[in-house]
């Protein structure tokens, strides 16, 4: 391979003797891993006893005990209102965010923001529920390498908005853990995949996990990993399946609601049967009730296949909207990468090689996969170059970022599928004389009208000086780092006047209003156009109006009476009219407008020009 170095310039190290040890996190909903990169191989890192996954379970205890993963979820039965498991769905949610409530078994606190949990040692953020896993995994990590970690890559899927990524790496922090990147789930994938077996061309990473599912498309060349486009839903995988078998048994059984002990005990019964039936052709399942009833009975891979149809399905479909914006289709692809415990379910796998037409890859365990990715990245920016290691990594954003113009349109400043790092500018001006100060509204989404995209951030640059409309220059840049999350920041040239904000929405989207969003942007487009150039024509007519209206304050002693009433009338005739939806009768009353103030316009030109050399001589003017 030509090998490219990237390294982040906050973390540019020394030259140093001996390598420094950076660790690759994969925080995952059901499991999570920890892996480390030594001379240039990625190994997963074990338990004392050897086990390599570590479940994503935190139990509570009174007195402000807790158990963490394997014991955790022994007790998930015994304890279910206090024994916290796929907390990485609520992660930058609010409760109205969360899917299937009917099968959680907690108690969740009402807030304006991120869900909060209940629990016997009091309410819990899931930040802090996240940072009980990272705590474990840091101190695996410790106990095995017996040296000094200097910080983690911490893997994300590729759908996390701000919110999101910015709750996973206060977690790390609470953890402490250095950050030293988050970086997509399939995005890593591709790195473990693409360092270990030199593979060049087109791949497509398939990353079904246990609360989320991605599609990233990918070009290997030359030891450069460009992702094309990618796609997503963060609330669709393995829990969704449980969830739905759930219901299945229920409906089978003729049950209705069950306790929180019954419904955590079924729920692990499903677990198992899933991964029984990923293997075998029948799984039985034997529960016993707290009612004294007993649920027995066999469940076929037939069955299971038919209740996930639809799940799987909604993949395959944001499987094509990622071709789509990568504009590939399903031969162009030299491979197909599978991650996550879900994709070991004979349906979905069979379904993702009738799409691509070849059979997945599958030399790496997809459990792991991730978490090599993210150690290999992990290594490389703590300074530890290799020869073979070196590489050029360039990940996208998944949706539009602009900000919000005069009329409420929405000006894209960066588009969606952009590689990252990336920042860009865009110069706007002042309306009015005299604007002091300007409201900068950012957005994001795939439409033209601000009300139909989701708000990030307001903020205000103020102190501007006091200037005739469209003179101030104001440059506002959009900067998206290697991490995904954005910050604005906005500047009148002239004077040097400043302001930024970092975005932090208090919550994450809603994946429905992702796929909105983007579905909107592409079916509306035609009708979204329209109503912008009627929303310029209405500015520019405002402008027109506001322009006259100070011209005649100044010099209307140049028109006669005749000419005044003429421009009145005109003028009149145009104010009545801005807020109609008819672009062709504004554009008409417009072109009537200046007609009609031509000759005056004309004047005003001569006097100025008159002014300007009245008190000149003939040596100053040549």
């Amino acid at each position: 391979m030509a090998l490219l170095k990237i390294v982040e310039p906050s973390m540019a190290p020394p030259a140093l003797d001996r390598p420094r040890i950076a660790i690759g996190i994969d925080l995952g909903t059901t499991y999570s891993l920890v892996a480390v990169a030594k001379n240039g191989i990625s190994e997963v890192l074990l338990d004392e006893i050897g086990r390599p996954l570590l479940p994503s379970v935190v139990r509570y205890l009174s007195g402000g005990g807790r158990k963490i993963g394997y014991p955790a979820k022994l007790d998930a039965v015994l304890d279910p209102c206090n024994t916290i498991s796929s907390v990485k769905r609520f992660m930058g949610r609010s409760k109205a965010d969360i899917q299937d409530l009917d099968t959680i078994p907690y108690h969740f606190v009402n807030t304006s923001g991120m869900v909060q949990l209940k629990t016997i040692d009091g309410v819990r953020s899931p930040i802090e529920i996240s940072a009980e896993i990272l705590v474990a995994l840091r101190q695996r990590a410790e106990a095995a390498l017996g040296k000094e970690i200097i910080g983690a890559v911490l893997t994300v899927p590729a759908y996390f908005d701000d919110a999101q990524r910015q709750a996973t790496k206060d977690a790390a922090r609470l953890a402490g853990l250095k950050v030293l990147r988050l970086l997509n789930e399939p995005t890593a994938a591709s790195i473990a995949y693409g360092l270990d077996s030199g593979v060049q061309g087109l791949y497509a990473v398939y990353d079904l996990g246990g609360g989320t599912f991605d599609l990233s498309v990918l070009k290997f060349t030359h030891g450069v990993f460009e992702v094309l486009a990618t796609v997503g839903d963060s609330m669709l995988g393995g829990d969704d399946f449980d969830h739905a078998l759930y219901k299945y048994i229920l409906h089978r059984m003729r049950l209705s609601m069950l306790p929180p002990q019954d419904i955590q005990a079924l729920l692990d019964a499903v677990r198992v049967a899933k991964e029984i039936l990923s293997t075998q052709d029948e799984a039985l399942l034997d529960i016993k009730l707290s009612c004294s009833r007993r649920i027995m009975l066999t469940i076929t891979e037939s069955e299971f296949k038919t209740v996930i149809q639809s799940l799987v399905s909604r993949t395959l479909v944001l499987t094509r909207r990622a071709l789509r914006n990568a504009q590939v289709i399903p031969g162009d692809f030299n491979g197909i990468v599978l991650v996550g415990g879900s994709t070991r379910i004979r349906s979905v796998r069979y379904a993702v090689e009738q799409y691509f037409g070849k059979v997945p890859l599958t030399d790496l365990d997809p459990d792991q996969v991730v978490a090599l990715g993210a150690a290999i990245q992990a290594d490389m920016l703590a300074g530890n170059r290799r020869d073979g290691n070196n590489w050029l990594l360039l990940d996208v954003i998944p949706l539009s970022l602009g900000l919000e113009t005069m009329g409420g349109l929405v000006e894209k400043i960066i588009p969606r599928n952009s590689t990252i790092p990336v920042a860009k500018t865009q110069e706007f001006t002042t309306f009015k004389n005299g604007q002091s100060a300007i409201a900068i509204h950012v957005v994001q989404g795939e439409r033209e009208l601000v009300s139909d995209c989701r708000s990030l951030a307001r903020f205000e640059l103020r102190s501007i000086p006091p200037m005739t409309a469209g003179r101030a220059r104001i440059q506002v840049t959009f900067q998206v780092d290697s991490d995904g999350l954005l910050s604005v920041s906005a500047r009148e040239v002239q004077s040097g006047v400043q302001a930024e904000v970092i975005v932090k929405p208090s919550y994450g989207l809603n994946d429905n209003d992702i796929t909105r969003m983007i579905k909107d942007g592409l079916s509306s487009s035609k009708c979204d156009m329209r109503s912008r150039a009627l929303r310029e024509a209405q500015i520019t007519a405002q402008g027109l109006v506001y322009a006259t209206n100070e011209a005649l304050k100044a010099d209307w002693e140049l028109l006669d009476d005749a000419e005044r009433i003429q421009i009145d009338t005109q003028l009149n005739a145009l104010r009545a009219i801005l807020n109609e939806n008819d672009i062709n009768r504004i554009n008409k009353s417009m072109k009537a407008l200046a007609a009609a103030t031509e000759e005056f316009a004309a004047r005003r030109m001569n006097q100025s020009i008159h002014s300007a050399l009245a008190s000149k001589k003939l040596d100053e003017i040549s």
